[in-house]
């Protein structure tokens, strides 16, 4: 592995020095009805097993990659880490599995993502454990299916990569905060209107913050991913990142 991937995974881990106000978070610790909060563990928990077996895969078939791997936790963790407060028991935020997503698979962001948000549980007050299958399947596995499909999808209809890479990143983000807010309005729904009512209140709030950050994000994901192209270019056609007019 290069050494420019070290420097950019150094400049990532920088920003945790940034500090984070306790209270910003992801659905917080005793915030859902313990139903829903198992109700989350048991669907996520599925995922997770076929993420693992994923990356011992990708890791066993391309051990170089193993650095690359490593960034794409460190940057979903800085971004996600960045939090603005929203709606109540939530916040927006970055949530960086785009990047992941691209380089590796839904399937191994599903492991990587959750482990982040797990060290953010416990490290910096950022979510719980009790609502860590519902942050995990909102930001780690629904997030990253969307981002995935997005991303093939553009490379298939010819965008150019940096596009792909973009929208792939800015929907997956958007993706997670209509999950989450499906999620807060299923255990909440409102007195009057139900669910869509109790939905739509948490979506609207969300759409203030969350639209700029991922439009952000994908910027951001898709400055990163050309460094990796300048600089990695031959971990990311191990990875079979390119479609096959770009590995050329």
């Amino acid at each position: 592995m290069k050494f420019s991937c070290w420097k950019l995974s150094y400049f990532l881990l920088a920003f945790l020095l940034v500090p984070n106000r306790a209270f910003a978070m992801h659905i917080m610790e005793g915030f859902l009805p313990i139903e829903w909060a198992i109700f989350w563990w048991v669907i996520s928990i599925p995922f997770i097993i076929l993420g693992l077996r994923s990356i011992r895969k990708t890791i066993d078939e391309n051990p170089e990659t193993k650095m690359i791997l490593g960034l794409s936790g460190a940057f979903a963790f800085v971004l996600s880490a960045l939090k603005i407060p929203s709606v109540t028991g939530s916040c927006s935020h970055p949530t960086g599995v785009g990047l992941g997503t691209v380089l590796f698979g839904p399937l191994a962001m599903s492991v990587i993502g959750t482990i982040v948000l797990l060290f953010q549980s416990l490290l910096l007050a950022h979510g719980g454990i009790t609502t860590l299958g519902a942050n995990a399947f909102s930001m780690a596995i629904v997030g990253p299916f969307i981002a995935y499909f997005v991303f093939k999808g553009s490379q298939k209809i010819g965008l150019s990569f940096s596009l792909a890479v973009f929208f792939a990143a800015m929907l997956g983000d958007l993706g997670t905060y209509v999950v989450t807010s499906v999620q807060l309005a299923l255990a909440f729904p409102s007195e009057v209107g139900g669910f869509m009512a109790s939905f739509t209140k948490f979506a609207g709030i969300f759409a203030l913050t969350q639209i700029p950050l991922a439009i952000s994000e994908g910027i951001l994901t898709v400055i990163v991913m050309n460094f990796l192209k300048k600089y990695n270019v031959s971990e990311l056609k191990a990875l079979r990142v390119f479609s096959a007019r770009e590995a050329h």
